[in-house]
C-alpha cells in the first residue's frame, strides 16, 4: 500500500477523461485542459513524486518545484486567454499534506514559490477565469494556501479523510502543549481549531459538500455527480463578484466581518 495518497490522481485522471497533460511541468504536477459540458476547462493536481530531487517533497507535498509550477500553469492559461470572451475555467484537484518541510526549502525560498502560485490563482480569478477547488483529500497548511484557496468556489466530498487545517494533529497538538486526546477535545467546541469538513463549513468557506460512492476510486456515478456540481458551480461565478467577500457571511465569521468594517472606517 502506498505511503501516500492516490485521491488527486484519480479524480484528475476521472475527470481528464484521458485527456493529453500540459508538458514542461515537474513530475508532481498533473496539468490538463479538457470540457466539462459546454465549459473549456484546466486541471490542476498536484501528486506524489517518489523521485523528486527534494525529499520533503515526494509525498504530495507542495514545495519548491509545484509552487512554480502551478504558477506557470496558472499563469500560461491566464496568457493565452487574455483577448478571449469565454475565460477557461481552472479546477484546482486539492489533495495536499502540508507544504514541503526542509532545509532546502527554506533557504530556496518556498514562501516565494507557494506565494506565487497563490498569487497566479488570485490574478486568474480576477482577471474572469472561474477557479473552483475541489477537495478531495487533506486540504493542510501552506499547501491548501497555494493550491486551492484562492478559489471563487470551494467544493468538498464528504469523507473523514477530506480535512482541512493550518498543520496536521500531531503538530497541532506539540505546538498547543497537549496530546491528539485533548486537541480533538478542544475542537469540539472551537470550530477553527477542528478538521472535519463540517466544521470548515461552518466558517462559511464552503460553496457545496458532495457525497460520492467511492472516494478513492471514483464510479461513473461519482464523477457524473461532481462534474455536474463543479459545471454549477462555474455557472454561479458568471457575473458575480470576483473577490472572495461572499466567505464572510457566516456565524462563525462574525469577528473577521467587524475587523474589515472598522478597517473600512479607519483606512
Amino acid at each position: 500500500m502506498s505511503a501516500y495518497s492516490l485521491r488527486g490522481l484519480r479524480w484528475f485522471d476521472a475527470l481528464s477523461g484521458g485527456a493529453r497533460p500540459v508538458q514542461g511541468l515537474p513530475a508532481s504536477l498533473r496539468v490538463a485542459d479538457t470540457r466539462l459540458g459546454e465549459q473549456a476547462v484546466r486541471l490542476l493536481a498536484v501528486v506524489a513524486d517518489p523521485d523528486s530531487r527534494f525529499p520533503r517533497a515526494r509525498n504530495g507535498e507542495v514545495g519548491l518545484l509545484e509552487g512554480w509550477g502551478l504558477a506557470k500553469a496558472v499563469d500560461d492559461a491566464i496568457e493565452a486567454d487574455r483577448q478571449a470572451s469565454a475565460k477557461r475555467a481552472l479546477i484546482a484537484i486539492v489533495d495536499v499534506p502540508s507544504q514541503a518541510y526542509g532545509r532546502r526549502e527554506e533557504a530556496l525560498g518556498i514562501h516565494q514559490a507557494l506565494a506565487g502560485a497563490a498569487d497566479s490563482y488570485a490574478r486568474a480569478r480576477l482577471a474572469g477565469h472561474p477557479v473552483i477547488g475541489l477537495l478531495v483529500g487533506n486540504a493542510m497548511s501552506g499547501a491548501f494556501l497555494a493550491h486551492g484557496y484562492q478559489a471563487n468556489r470551494l467544493i468538498a466530498l464528504r469523507d473523514p479523510g477530506v480535512m482541512v487545517h493550518a498543520m496536521g494533529k500531531a503538530s497541532a497538538a506539540r505546538v498547543t502543549l497537549r496530546s491528539v486526546e485533548e486537541l480533538e477535545a478542544l475542537a469540539a467546541s472551537v470550530p477553527p481549531m477542528a478538521y472535519d469538513i463540517d466544521s470548515f463549513a461552518s466558517l462559511g468557506l464552503l460553496w457545496e459538500t458532495l457525497s460520492v460512492e467511492q472516494i478513492e476510486q471514483p464510479s461513473a456515478s461519482d464523477l457524473a455527480r461532481v462534474a455536474d456540481c463543479l459545471q454549477q458551480a462555474i455557472k454561479d461565478v458568471d457575473g458575480a463578484a470576483r473577490d472572495l467577500r461572499g466567505r464572510l457571511g457566516a456565524p462563525h465569521r462574525a469577528a473577521s466581518s467587524h475587523v474589515r468594517q472598522l478597517l473600512g472606517e479607519q483606512w
